[in-house]
C-alpha cells in the first residue's frame, strides 16, 4: 500500500472505499454512497429557490434551534 501521500486521487479513492466496505460491510458502503455521491440537479440554484422568502433573523433562529438539539 502507497503512502496516502503519494497517491493519486484515483487510487485514494480507491482505497477509501476499501477501507470504507471493509469497516462498514457491503451495505455500509452501499448506504455511505448513496448519502455522499453527486446528485442531478443544481442544489445551489435548488437551494436558492427554497430559500428566497428567508429573513435573516429566520435563519439565525434555525441554526440557534439545531444547535440548541
Amino acid at each position: 500500500m502507497s503512502s496516502i501521500e503519494t497517491m493519486s486521487d484515483e487510487q485514494f479513492e480507491r482505497h477509501a472505499l476499501e477501507v470504507l466496505g471493509r469497516e462498514l460491510g457491503a451495505d455500509g458502503l452501499a448506504r455511505f454512497l448513496r448519502l455522499h455521491r453527486s446528485g442531478p440537479g443544481d442544489y445551489t440554484k435548488d437551494r436558492m429557490q427554497w430559500q428566497k422568502d428567508l429573513t435573516i433573523q429566520e435563519v439565525l433562529d434555525s441554526i440557534k434551534h439545531r444547535r440548541h438539539r
